[in-house]
């Protein structure tokens, strides 16, 4: 029997991360998967990052993960989104190559001491005394662990649909793991079954490029990571094309051999990720929907047609894809598929997420019923931290993106559909921004010990280049009349018509850190550190309310509830409220408040009792 102190299944997105951390934290580390070239593989999307997402991914590396830096060292094409919107809003997507990515992200736990990769498959989970103890592989290998981290994908009881064609897998090339999502059964966690699904691949000599619109809206030099620099890959371009009527009518003419709509599938797809079936159906009035041609990497000819995710049989969706501008010779390489999988339930984990009740098991990834590589990836930091800690590595909702995630899944669940991160979901956003992640959450990864020196050297020069570009500001008195009306437009500062300081001109809409140089004396200040003092000055007003909210929040979340309080016995509570929280069990108010149909009014009471048990 091998001894490890921690053992990862599986080594997708959510896999590797949990492995890594707990690695770097020191811990002797396993972590099995199928196909060790499958470390990390993109299973869908060849990118990382977009609406929130980013947000995640940023998070994820102030925390110490590594998606950011193996997605800058692969990255063909980097854009922001969202840029005519508020800053909170706005994230940043990366199109990365498909086949780097996986091979950067192995090199990368395979360079990792302590750290053992192993091929198979993990068909029991083993306890002793009440807790995890390790698992047992298919061959009857069994790995002895303080801890097991859960991180399956959709492999869990995975089925592959075309049209009327279903075959066991995980996805394309993979088989699936019915063994695993029987023996969590028999644990006693509650399956639910959930449906995703991918788009044809096409080979892009076949594409008339003339005839698709290129995407412009690039950022050549823009990084997810805060870490130092490294080189870049050749850029490319991507670019978009519309569905047409035409399309549509032959989708519709189709839809009675799409397993969406024979019943042939039952789990629910991700309701803002839809196949191209439930677009037509949904939206019958749009006559066009957008699609965006993506080629997968610098070395292959696949390009991935976003938007277009589909189960209809490969003879439609030759038709389909051959009815599309630009796309009328083209050769499907990868015909789309649906993938039906078994997840968890995951209102029965705490917020390091470990199951309650069982020690030592973590669970992270789409088996926690969730959508997309960056909160998969999210999931997995948590769960190894908390794996490698030996306690609850929980992250306020105040605080990240990474605590909304985690958050919403303890304590709201899934409802009935696959959980994906979007800004609206985190009530203090103007917060919780892409361009702050680091000073929210790297002085606690450092002090974990999981920042290398480099980094966080670069995170104290750049606090004290904005501490000196304030202080800079502050120190400016400009008069009427020191400088020409014209040079103060230019500046995008505009007419000053009493004496203000150059903390007051940078918070005006259209100045610039650079453009105020010009007109007073201002110390050079990296891009970085600049962006940083305009956004902290602009938004200062809107951010002290923000902090003020969230300071409110934080105290809620501090008042606890006691663990053997008796529901029952609160008058005031309805018979669903009352079922609703024995369920949940939340461990504090602020949990109590989120809990699905627990309303202000049941707060209130729960809120009361404890008033009352103060007093006694």
């Amino acid at each position: 029997m091998d001894r490890f102190d921690v053992v990862v299944v599986g080594a997708g997105h959510a896999g590797a991360e949990a492995a890594a951390i707990a690695a770097r934290l020191g811990r002797r580390v396993a972590c099995v998967t199928f196909r060790r070239e499958h470390v990390g593989r993109l299973s869908c999307n060849p990118a990382v990052g977009g609406l929130a997402k980013g947000h995640l991914v940023r998070e994820i590396d102030a925390l110490g993960g590594g998606m950011a830096r193996v997605a800058d060292a692969t990255c063909i094409q980097f854009r922001r989104l969202n840029t005519r919107k508020g800053l909170a809003v706005q994230s940043s997507r990366a199109q990365v190559d498909i086949d780097l990515y996986p091979e950067r992200m192995r090199a990368t736990l395979e360079a990792l001491p302590g750290l053992t990769l192993i091929e198979g498959e993990v068909t029991e989970i083993r306890t002793r005394s009440g807790r995890v103890s390790g698992v047992v592989l298919a061959d009857g290998t069994a790995l002895e662990a303080e801890a097991v981290v859960l991180t399956t994908g959709t492999f869990l009881g995975g089925v592959l649909h075309r049209g009327e064609e279903r075959e066991d897998g995980g996805r394309v090339g993979d088989r699936a793991a019915h063994r695993l999502s029987d023996a969590l059964r028999d644990l006693g966690l509650r399956r639910m079954r959930l449906k995703t699904g991918t788009v044809p691949r096409v080979d892009g000599r076949t594409i008339d490029w003339s005839r698709v619109p290129a995407q412009e809206d690039t950022v050549p030099d823009g990084r997810f990571s805060f870490g130092p620099p490294g080189p870049r890959l050749p850029q490319i371009t991507c670019h978009a094309t519309w569905t047409n009527p035409a399309v549509h009518d032959e989708i519709r003419a189709s839809l009675h051999l799409s397993p969406l709509f024979t019943g042939a599938i039952v789990g629910r797809g991700p309701r803002y990720c839809p196949s191209i079936e439930d677009k037509v159906t949904r939206f019958a009035d749009r006559d066009r929907h957008l699609l965006f041609l993506e080629p997968e990497g610098l070395s292959t000819d696949r390009v991935y047609v976003a938007g277009l995710s589909t189960s209809l049989p490969p003879a439609v969706q030759e038709r389909m894809v051959r009815g599309i501008v630009g796309l009328e010779r083209a050769t499907i390489l990868q015909h789309g598929y649906a993938v039906e999988y078994d997840a968890i339930d995951p209102t029965a984990l705490d917020h390091g997420l470990g199951v309650r009740g069982l020690p030592g098991l973590f669970l992270a990834g789409q088996v926690n019923g969730t959508s997309g590589y960056e909160e998969a990836a999210a999931q997995g930091l948590v769960a190894g931290f908390s794996a490698a800690l030996g306690e609850t590595f929980h992250v306020e909702r105040s605080d990240a993106y990474v605590g909304v995630l985690v958050d919403d899944l303890v304590s709201r669940g899934v409802d009935g559909e696959p959980y994906r991160m979007f800004t609206s979901r985190a009530e203090h956003r103007l917060l919780l921004r892409e361009d702050n992640a680091d000073r929210r959450l790297m002085p606690r990864a450092r002090a974990l010990g999981v920042i290398d020196d480099a980094t966080w050297a670069r995170f104290e020069a750049k606090l004290e280049a904005m501490e000196r570009g304030r202080s800079a500001l502050d120190a400016v008195r400009l008069l009427p009349g020191e400088v020409s009306d014209e040079a103060l437009e230019a500046a995008g500062v505009g007419p000053v018509s009493r004496m203000v300081t150059g903390a007051d001109l940078l918070r005006r809409p259209d100045a610039t850190w650079a453009g105020l140089r010009g007109l007073v004396a201002l110390p050079e200040l990296s891009a970085e550190a600049a962006e940083q003092v305009e956004i902290d000055l602009k938004y200062e007003g809107y951010v002290r309310r923000a902090e003020r909210r969230a300071d409110e929040a934080r105290r809620m979340e501090g008042v606890a509830l006691p663990p053997d309080l008796d529901f029952d016995g609160l008058a005031g509570l309805s018979t669903e409220v009352r079922e609703r929280l024995r369920a949940r069990r939340p461990a504090t108010l602020g949990q109590a408040a989120r809990v699905p149909g627990v309303t202000a009014a049941a707060v209130g009471v729960l809120a009361a009792e404890l008033a009352r048990r103060a007093r006694i």
